[in-house]
Formats: structure tokens, sequence, C-alpha cells
């Protein structure tokens, strides 16, 4: 203890001292301006944003919280955790709900990947070529999809051009992390020829097995017990992407194509197993300016998505191939003012088609599936003097059909509206209440075989009702000034709440012992609060953040919702200006002892950790480019985190301290 003790204290004096060194170096930096969120109906900017609150991840801000998966990279933001499976596949947590409540974008349309499946599978959009991430929840979120009661996260990489950039533009980045010794380099470059806007990204990451303190499994003589470094943790990716886009004065139309390959390995309770994934992926964009007399936009986006990825047991042994193939298309049209009342209207369709096949001739985890899905939506805005009002509503009929199985339809109406007052210049009182609606997915229906990086065998039930679910949200915030802060407190009671009951160990067709996963329902409760206190994050000079979330989820007469987050209290503090950027932030989660009876997963709590980390940013310039070198560390103290997020915590320890170092450009 004395050791973390002097090594914590060592650590803030040499950011503090980095911190004095630039606080007479420069001459101070312009403000920044906030950071529009491009998956709002109305282009609005984050802090605008208390009906939907929303948060805004871009520049240096996201370099530096930039992790191996979108999970990790947000997993420090308010109101959201990770599922930490590990470093190569780790989903967001929004409120304590995951999976298919939670939706994943990247520039607007779905990522058409599997990873709202199971935690072990990756999103399929890589994280070095991220612009900005949207966390974004409320009335807008009706635009994307129904039944994402914990909110939509949209990752924007403009791989299709909308401006015409006069002479080349871009960034690239070399980076080398120690726990792993992991390195990384990305690049993405923009550029016009005539009316035509190009753009092509593309990054190369590879790390070994992470180091990790004391041992893998919480129980000692455990079967696949590590100490010191966690094997079968390796994670690999590469991923490539151009496209282009004319550009007139009417708008513009664009295409882009890109491709993701990433292995990476699951150290589960028995089985050891690597992931193979590979997606092909081809999007359209069009927006037309004052299509039609009364109408401001016309936008039109088409995304097609092959996606797979083969499931190694050992590492070597191909085990089940999970695959998906999707189209969506979706049409906006944006109208000027009636009556005050701004806003858009559109429709969206999906088709896909899943199926998880075995290799070795048992039972496929999840059959071939043909889903389907046609929406219409609609969201308006308007102000009556201080009060603003947003109502939105989405309608939607989802088929599910297997091959030889029973057809499942679903209807789903999903609507919400919220109002804000602006009772004194800056300051803003809101709320917001919705019923959002969700079609099971295809693995709730269908299941029935192995899935060996979970250890379970999955059971599905094909009569599963379609979940509901009532939602309110109160927020109170201040968006001007040095000083800020927010708070926001919530509640969701979902009737039909689709969840995955774990019983005792049983041999699945092939002879092997799998915890059987039985997809349930059951009416659940959710109720959290959260509240942020940060001062002057857009100027130079000192900055700070204090924040705090906690969450609890419920099945009604059946006890703890499974896998639910930790109350978490953190801070941050540092010094920024024309050239340097210093912070220092300590993370704590409590111990986590609400247990779901229904999981076995959670026979045992989760121990309280504190997480510190630190970084330090320097910025060169030359001419029109800018070169910053960067030095993060995370887990200072080299605690052994473990979260309670995780099917396999007790199995699957985070990364232990990791140095990262590296070199940014910007031209």
């Amino acid at each position: 203890m004395n050791l973390r003790k002097n090594f914590l204290a060592h650590a803030v004096a040499c950011a503090i001292a980095g911190i004095a060194v630039t606080a007479h170096s420069q001459e101070p930096t312009k403000s920044l301006a906030p950071v529009i969120v491009t998956a709002d109906p109305f282009g609005t900017n984050e802090n605008a944003m208390i009906l939907a609150p929303a948060k805004v991840l871009s520049g240096d801000e996201l370099r530096n919280k930039l992790g191996s998966s979108l999970g990790d990279t947000l997993s420090r933001e308010l109101g959201v955790n990770a599922s930490g499976f590990s470093t190569g596949a780790s989903r967001p947590i929004i409120r304590g709900l995951e999976g298919p409540r939670v939706k994943i974008l990247q520039n607007g349309m779905s990522t058409g990947d599997l990873s709202a499946i199971s935690n072990d599978h990756a999103v399929g959009s890589g994280m070095m070529s991220a612009r900005q991430i949207e966390i974004l929840r409320g009335p807008a979120a009706l635009l994307y999809g129904s039944g994402a009661i914990g909110g939509l996260v949209n990752i924007v990489n403009d791989r299709i051009p909308t401006t015409l950039e006069p002479r080349a533009t871009g960034e690239s980045e070399l980076r080398y992390s120690s726990v792993d010794h992991g390195t990384g380099l990305s690049f993405s470059a923009d550029r016009s020829a005539g009316n035509i806007g190009l753009h092509v990204d593309g990054n190369v990451m590879n790390a070994g097995d992470y180091r990790i303190p004391g041992s893998s499994a919480v129980e000692q003589g455990a079967a696949n017990n590590d100490t010191g470094k966690l094997g079968f943790s390796r994670n690999r990716e590469n991923n490539i992407a151009v496209g282009g886009s004319l550009i007139q004065d009417w708008g513009h139309i664009g295409a882009s194509l890109s491709q993701l390959g990433k292995v990476y390995g699951i150290h589960g309770r028995d089985e050891l197993s690597k992931i193979d994934l590979s997606q092909t992926r081809f999007d359209v964009d069009s927006f037309i300016k004052s299509p039609f007399e009364g109408f401001d936009g016309l936008r039109v986006k088409l995304g097609q998505t092959d996606y797979s990825h083969t499931e190694l047991t050992d590492g070597t042994d191909p085990h089940v191939r999970f695959s998906n193939k999707a189209f969506e298309s979706r049409w906006e049209l944006s109208h000027l003012p009636i009556a005050g009342w701004r806003g858009k209207f559109g429709l969206q369709t999906e088709h896909s088609t899943v199926q998880a096949l075995n290799l070795e001739g048992g039972n496929p985890t999840v059959p071939r599936t043909r889903s389907q899905s046609t929406a219409g939506f609609i969201v308006e805005e308007r102000d009556f003097g201080d009060l603003r009002i947003n109502v939105g509503g989405r309608i939607e009929s989802v088929s599910r059909s297997p091959l030889a199985d029973t057809k499942r339809s679903f209807n789903l109406g999903s609507y919400s509206a919220g109002a804000l007052w602006a009772f004194m210049p800056g300051y803003g009182i809101g709320a917001t209440a919705s019923v959002a609606q969700r079609a099971p997915t295809a693995e709730e229906l269908y299941s029935g075989g192995a899935h060996h990086p979970t250890e379970t065998y999955d059971i599905g039930d094909r009569t599963l009702k379609k979940e509901t679910s009532k939602n309110i949200d109160l927020s109170l915030q201040k968006t001007t000034e040095a000083l800020r802060w927010k708070a926001n407190i919530f509640q969701n009671k979902v009737k039909n709440f689709v969840y995955g009951s774990l019983s005792a160990p049983s041999s699945d067709p092939n002879g092997e012992m799998e915890f059987d996963r039985t997809f349930s329902q059951a009416d659940a409760t959710l109720r959290g609060v959260e509240a942020e206190l940060s001062y002057n994050y857009y100027d130079p000079g000192w900055f700070g953040r204090v924040f705090a979330d906690t969450s609890r989820g419920t099945l009604d007469n059946l006890g703890n919702l499974p896998l639910q987050p930790a109350t978490r209290t953190g801070l941050s503090f540092g010094y920024q200006d024309s050239q340097w950027r210093s912070s220092l932030s300590v993370l704590h989660a409590s111990a986590h002892n609400r247990i779901a009876s229904s999981s076995i997963s959670e026979e045992t709590t989760t121990p309280a950790y504190t997480r510190v980390d630190a970084s330090v940013n320097y910025v060169q310039r030359y001419g029109t480019t800018d070169v910053t070198w960067f030095l993060l560390a995370r887990n200072l103290l080299n605690e052994e985190i473990r979260l309670s997020t995780s099917l396999l915590k007790d199995y699957i320890p985070q990364p232990g301290r990791n140095l990262m170092v590296g070199l940014r450009t910007r031209f």
C-alpha cells in the first residue's frame, strides 16, 4: 500500500511539474468552439442538447482516450461503462443497458456487425480511423432505430467527403504501448480534384498478450490460470478505406469502400479461443439542398455490409462461423419552419441474413435467419420563448424468417417528447418521456447451439414478445462560462425485458461442458443518477472535472439484473495552452455486490478498484503542419481491475500498468 501511495505521489508530482513548466510558456489560444453532433437532426452542439444528453469526443481528447475497442474508449464518460470481455471486443454499456438496446452507428448508419449478439464480438469499425465519437440519447435516437433504450453511439470517420479541400489535408499517428508491446499506425488524407472530393484512411495495429497484476483467475487452481501475463489476449487489426464525392452548389453525392480485418483472443473459464473477423462495407451518401418548395434538404444513404467471423477453439480449430449480409437505406427530408416547427422525417429499411453455423457438425448456434424491417420516423422541435419542445415518433414493422422454423413478425411503435426551460441565461431544466419498443433478435428467438468464447450453450425462445420500455429523464445543467455542470435522473421500466439466464453446466451435442444460457423474459426496472462538474474545458489555463454515476437494474420479483455496472466517482485536472496539455485523472469504482440470482456468472462479488491515468501532449508547428508528441499512462497503480459487467470477470482481469508513447501529425 505504501508503495502505491509513493507511486501515486510521484505520478502527481511529475504531472504537476510538467504542468508548471507550461504555465508561462506560450500565449493563450482562442476558445475552442463546441463540437457539432452530426447524429442530431438539428445539428446542435453538445452543450445545447439537454433533451438528448450528449457527449462528443474529438481531436486530441479523443486520441488521448482512444483504446483498442469502442467500450474501452468510452468507459470513462458519464453514464458509460464497458463490457470488458477482451481488449479486442468491448462494447459500451449505457445506464446499465447493452447489446441491442444500445445502437452502434458509423456515419449515421448501422455498423452491420454482430457485436449486439454477444460481448465477445467486436464492433465492426476501426477505432484508430475515428475522427469523432458521439453518445446520444432521447428523441433523436428514434431516427436510427426502435428499442435504443440506452441510446446510440455514432462513430464518425468522414469517409465520404462533403467539402472540397484545395490542398491535401489529413493526419497520421504512430504509437507504442508497453503493457502488450503493441504498435499502432494510422493515417487519413483528403484532397479535391476539381469538383471531386477524395478520401483515404487506414490503420494497422498489432498487440501481444498483455501483462496483468497477479493471476488471471480469482480461484487458485482454476483451469487456464495465468500469472503475470494473460494468455490468448493478443489483438491484431488492419483497416483500409477509400471514398470520393461529387460536390456542387446543389449538394453532393459520394461513395466509400472499406475493408476491416481483426484477429483477437478470448481467455475464458475453460476455453481458449480466437476470433478471426472480416468485414467489407460499401456506403453511398447524397444530399440535395432545397429539393422541393418548403424543404431545405434531402439526404439519401445506402449501406451494404458483408460481415463474418470464425471462432477458433484453442486458436486453431474452427468451431462456429457467424455471418451477416445486410443492406440498409435511409431517406431523410428536412423541412423549412412550419408555424415555428423545424425538423425532419423519413424512411428507413434494413434487410439482413444472419447465421452461426457449427463447423464441426453440431447444431447451429443461430440458424440462417432473414430479417426485414421498414420504419417511418419524424422528429420536430419548436421554441416558445424560453421553452423548447422536442417530439419524435417512429413506427416500424419487423419480421424474422428462420430456415425451417417459425416466422415471427412484430409491429413496433416508439415516441418521445421533451421540454427544456431556460429559466435564466446559460441554465436549463428539462424533462423527457419516451416509450420505445424492440423486437427480439434472431439469436434471442432461435439460438440452439454452443458458443465457445462465452462458454455457453445458447437456447432461444421463439415465443418471446416484443419489449416495451417507458422512460423518464430529468436534467438540470449550466452550459456557459468556465464553470459548467449537469445532473441527470432517469428511470426505465421495461415490460418483457429479454435476458440470458445461466443454469448449471451440461454437455452440448459434442460432449463438451457448457453453461446453458436460456433467453427469458420478465419485467425490469432501471434507475440511476449522473452528475458532472467541469471547469474551463475549452479555454487555455487550468481545467478540471468531477463526476459520479450510479444505476441499478432489477427484474421484478426476480432480483437484480445480471452484469450491472458498479457505482463510480472520478476526478481529473490539468493545464493546457497553445503547445502543452497535461492531465491526471482518478477513477474509483465501488465494490459490486448486487448479485443476480439468475446468473451463475455472478456467484462472486466484484472488488472495488481505483484507476489512475495521466497524459502529456506537446505540439510543435511547422508551417501548416502540427506535430504532437504524447505520453499516456493508464492504470498507474497497477491495480487488479475486474469489471462487474463482464461475463468472464473472474477469469479476465483488465491490463496492468501501461505506458504509451507516440507521435501524431496534422497537415
